[in-house]
């Protein structure tokens, strides 16, 4: 009898431990496919194509556009491109192929509005601009958010609608910058056509007129300009000035 007893004692110490081998083999044929699938996606991220940011696609157009050759900043083109891309991600774009730069490292003497369309890579229009009679005279030095400053506001701008004026045609610009243009609808700041601003008086004076603020326009081609920017592009008024460089919070946005 004692002999049967310890057979059978034996015979379910035998299918216990047979019981464990199975969940241990269980546990590991499930870790193991555990493991697997995490190894597996690992692998997927790691195999994603990154894309290009807005900047490195289209900085090339500087060079085959010849822009630089044309008088525009690398680095203007540079930060417009940044900020341009902040305000598409933020929604503020409805013209999303469209960017206009307005260098004013470059005095009124020469043709520094750029307007750009970055989706066929073409330059759409390049011409004067002025600047307000505050901020310099052949070249644009000094700049301000304030009221009956007469000057210029660096930064980026929202193109709105426009509307007939005593210039004519004009458009709305809405400063998209706090404290640094964000008071151009206030101060009336447009842009529009000038007869100051004539190829004729750069020849005679070697620069433009001033205007009080707007970033106006030569009166022959004015309307083509503000039809082709109006409702909703990027205007970019760029300067190495070094407190907007270091103040723009659209500039200095992280993408």
């Amino acid at each position: 009898m004692k002999k049967l007893y310890n057979n059978k004692h034996w015979s379910s110490r035998v299918l216990v431990i047979a019981g464990l081998f199975v969940c241990m083999s269980l546990a590991f044929t499930s870790s193991t496919t555990v493991t697997g699938t995490a190894v597996k996606a690992v692998n997927n991220v790691t195999n994603v194509t990154v894309t290009k940011s807005l900047v490195e696609e289209k900085m090339p157009l500087f060079d085959s556009l010849e822009l630089g050759a044309l008088g525009l900043s690398r680095q203007a083109f540079e930060f417009a491109l940044t900020g341009f891309n902040n305000l598409l991600n933020a929604g503020k774009i409805k013209k999303d192929n469209l960017l206009s730069i307005l260098d004013f490292s470059l005095a009124s003497g020469k043709k520094r509005l750029f307007v750009i369309d970055l989706s066929i890579g073409e330059l759409v229009f390049n011409t004067y601009a002025a600047h307000g009679r505050n901020s310099g005279t052949a070249l644009a030095t000094k700049f301000s958010n304030e009221m009956n400053s007469y000057k210029s506001s660096l930064g980026f701008y929202i193109t709105g609608d426009t509307y007939n004026g005593k210039h004519g045609t004009s458009l709305r610009l809405e400063g998209e910058e706090k404290g640094i243009n964000d008071n151009a609808l206030a101060r009336g700041i447009v842009m529009h056509s000038a007869s100051y601003v004539d190829e004729d008086i750069v020849a005679h004076q070697g620069f433009i007129g001033r205007s009080q603020g707007c970033p106006a326009l030569p009166g022959n081609i004015y309307k083509d300009v503000i039809d082709k920017i109006k409702n909703g592009s990027c205007l970019f008024l760029y300067s190495p000035d070094k407190f907007y460089t270091t103040h723009s919070k659209i500039l200095n946005e992280k993408a």
